[in-house]
């Protein structure tokens, strides 16, 4: 692959990020535990179901901190403090009495999602710049692997609670995630002066590279950003209720659980999918393409049933996962390379403004069908923003 013969050293940081990105992944795998936290601390599902939006939040939090610290202290150091707030944050929630158990929220929710989104951004950049040619290709990994923890951590968890318990299933997922970032950050850098680059990936760095400020000035950065707002809101509504879905919708709880697996591969494929697709038929036209698919998942979703079921809610995560690979490579594009961390972080605030009120809004509504209506019509805005957004890029040429 011509990844490797650009630069190996860069070949061992993709792949020591890419297994602390597995292990960090675990941010998506929440609707596993909602049933189980809901009953032990006899606590109602919709309040439990926050705790993904509280981290999702966070998780931006985490990369816009962690873009602006690694260009500080290294992209290595914000891996290792990301992974340990992780574990910490885990470590906390499962000693939480049932009198406060409202602390979730800040010790899963906040601190562990802050973590995640810290180690997320560090490995994202390092990803890009050791593969400034094939940002795409890398970036895609990078996040394919982020998206790919559902699939491995949905049954592990599973049997961890049916064996051991809630609380000693936190405790040893702390561990292990633990013990994998201790041995992998220190391989996590970015490329130093002395890294030779291919002559077509220094013509690239040769452009304008804009910092965070002089984003915030340009109408390009707000058309990537509520495109992006509005692209996601559709999964934060499905994500955390896969399973109560799947029941309502005629499928049994042992499918329910399949259906956590399935979205997972479909998440971990579009990450890697959607960026590559990108590199056929351009930046845009991919963004548009998924938007557009997940508008009309949202459409399906107001009548599919039974086993129909699963195909718009796999769609609907694929897309979500193609979001995850494109968005990185559309903001480096746009501003450059070099403060793609601090930029990227900037852009996800959008992502953090979705998945904290568009769950709190769509709580209101106690019908699906409506729901679903509407998330469609919030991703066709998503989609009119890119259309935007690439008559923009006409001008500018």
């Amino acid at each position: 692959m011509s990844i490797i013969k650009e630069n190996k050293r860069g070949f061992k940081v993709l792949i020591a990020g890419a297994f602390v990105q597995l292990s960090v992944g675990i941010i998506y795998v929440w609707s596993v535990f909602v049933k189980p936290v809901s009953e032990f601390y006899t606590w109602d599902v919709e309040s439990v179901k926050l705790t993904s939006s509280y981290m999702l939040c966070f998780f931006v939090v985490g990369i816009l901190t962690g873009g602006k610290l690694q260009e500080k202290i290294g992209a290595s150091k914000v891996v290792l403090i990301g992974g340990l707030m992780l574990a910490l944050g885990m470590t906390a929630t499962a000693f939480i009495p049932e009198n406060i158990k409202w602390l979730i929220y800040v010790t899963y929710g906040i601190i562990g999602g802050f973590g995640v989104g810290a180690a997320y951004n560090a490995n994202i950049t390092a990803a890009q710049k050791w593969f400034p040619k094939n940002r795409a290709l890398a970036t895609g990994v990078s996040v394919c692997t982020f998206g790919f923890s559902t699939v491995i951590f949905a049954p592990l968890i599973e049997l961890l609670l049916s064996k051991f318990g809630l609380r000693n299933t936190f405790l040893i997922l702390s561990v292990a995630f633990t013990v994998v970032v201790l041995a992998l950050f220190s391989f996590i850098k970015l490329p130093g002066a002395d890294v030779n680059i291919s002559a077509d990936s220094a013509k690239l760095l040769e452009k304008r590279q804009y910092d965070t400020g002089e984003i915030l000035r340009t109408k390009t950065f707000y058309f990537i950003l509520f495109s992006k707002m509005f692209a996601v809101a559709t999964f934060f509504i499905v994500n955390p209720s896969y399973k109560i879905l799947a029941v309502d919708r005629g499928l049994d709880p042992a499918a329910g659980t399949a259906l956590v697996m399935i979205t997972g591969i479909a998440n971990a494929l579009g990450r890697l999918g959607a960026p590559m697709l990108s590199d056929k038929i351009g930046r845009e036209k991919a963004a548009f393409t998924v938007i557009s698919l997940t508008m009309l998942s949202a459409v399906t979703l107001c009548f599919a049933r039974g086993f129909l079921f699963i195909v718009p809610v796999a769609v609907v995560a694929f897309c979500y996962g193609g979001f995850a690979g494109i968005y990185p490579v559309i903001t480096a594009d746009h501003f450059g390379i070099k403060n793609v961390g601090s930029n990227y972080g900037a852009v996800m605030i959008g992502f953090a403004v979705s998945a904290l009120f568009a769950p709190m809004v769509m709580s209101k509504i106690p019908d699906y069908t409506v729901k679903f209506i509407i998330l469609a019509i919030v991703a066709a805005m998503g989609a009119f923003c890119v259309l935007l957004l690439m008559l923009s890029k006409k001008k500018k040429q």
